[in-house]
């Protein structure tokens, strides 16, 4: 076995079926995404049926495209590593089958990997930070605070206890007759929009502790458009602004506190944030602000590798490759699989597959 590993890494937790090929030095040989936002687009949401036939469909493409893209063969890598869970249950099992076939062709190690941790390990792959660091995971389906000591162990400080951020942002969205996914229409509108014009809650500032909700928020934006309509006959184009700005910056401030709070109950040189919702460039300005104020350093992975792809599942699959982990053809693929096992179960949590 090589001084410096090579994984390929398979992900196929929600709608993107993914290939990788990554090296322990951090180098992404390649890293291929195919998306399936054309198939589920006429039904406002992911269904876990089409979703599980398009990744049947597409992974022996996607790892071969991965292969070809790297210019290794499968002889070349060292092992492999799949997202084995939580997420819909279909598409993690075509995932799960493709790498244990590869595993038993090629004698290559098989590694499963949390698809939460694969988002948690990020900042490591792209930033080279060390343990231990905060983690705040904010995305489609999940928003959690993590405290990130080992590749393997994770200490869950807080998360939503309803909607995640994400599934927020898409509801808003379709409210307001806005495209999916919402969340860049929905910072897209907020842009010329007033964020003092409406009193949006916000959820859970008054409790202590790190935990986040989002769905009476989202009710309040339904009522206010409700209100509007009834009173004018429809939504003008600046309602739409305004209500959007004032949702946004409600989330911004939740999330800011909550963060701030994370910090002060599990203080970390590095405060790191991934997941989809993290692209929002007025979220991400209010936790800059806080790692600032708090004086530690503040890292965000670039986009592409804060949605799901499969360069982090390589990456977490090297890094607990590391430290001992290898799994057998047993190993199983799980709808809900919680990063801290000690930790209370959310609820909600993983509901819609760990979409980010």
């Amino acid at each position: 076995m090589s001084m410096s590993l090579t994984f390929l890494g398979i992900e196929s937790s929600c709608d993107d079926t993914a290939a990788a090929v990554v090296r322990e030095d951090g180098t992404i040989l390649a890293s291929v995404v195919a998306g399936q936002t054309a198939l589920h687009a006429d039904f406002g949401g992911v269904v876990p049926e089409i979703a599980a036939r398009a990744h049947a469909e597409k992974l022996d493409g996607c790892v071969e495209e991965a292969l070809a893209r790297s210019g290794l063969g499968l002889g070349d890598l060292d092992g492999i590593a799949v997202t084995a869970g939580p997420g819909l249950i279909g598409g993690v099992l075509s995932g799960v089958m493709l790498a244990k076939g590869l595993s038993a062709g090629t004698g290559l190690p098989l590694v499963g990997v949390n698809h939460l941790a694969g988002h948690a390990l990020t900042p490591r792959l792209t930033d080279k930070i060390s343990y231990p660091y905060l983690m705040l995971l904010v995305s489609g389906g999940h928003c959690l605070f993590l405290s990130v000591s080992g590749p393997e162990e994770f200490t869950r400080l807080g998360g939503t206890i309803d909607d995640a951020p994400g599934e927020a942002f898409d509801k808003v969205a379709k409210l307001l007759g806005l495209p999916q996914p919402g969340g860049p229409e929905v910072e897209r509108a907020a842009l010329t929009g007033d964020p003092r014009r409406f009193a949006f809650p916000r959820p859970l500032l008054d409790r202590p502790g790190c935990d986040l909700s989002f769905s009476g928020l989202k009710t309040a934006v339904l009522r206010q458009r409700d209100t509007l309509v009834a009173a004018q006959g429809g939504l003008h184009e600046q309602d739409r602004a305004d209500i959007c700005a004032g949702f946004q910056a409600a989330v911004a401030d939740v999330l800011a506190e909550k963060t701030r709070r994370a910090l002060e109950a599990s203080p970390a040189p590095v405060l790191a944030v991934a997941g989809g919702v993290a692209a929002n460039s007025v979220l991400r300005a209010a936790l800059q602000d806080v790692a600032a104020r708090a004086g530690v350093t503040f890292v965000a992975p670039p986009l592409r590798l804060c949605t799901d792809n499969a360069a982090m599942i390589a990456w977490a699959g090297i890094e607990a490759f590391r430290n001992g982990h290898r799994d057998g053809m047993d190993l199983a693929a799980r709808p809900r699989w919680p990063l801290d096992q000690k930790a209370a179960p959310m609820l909600g949590a993983g509901k819609r597959g760990a979409k980010a």
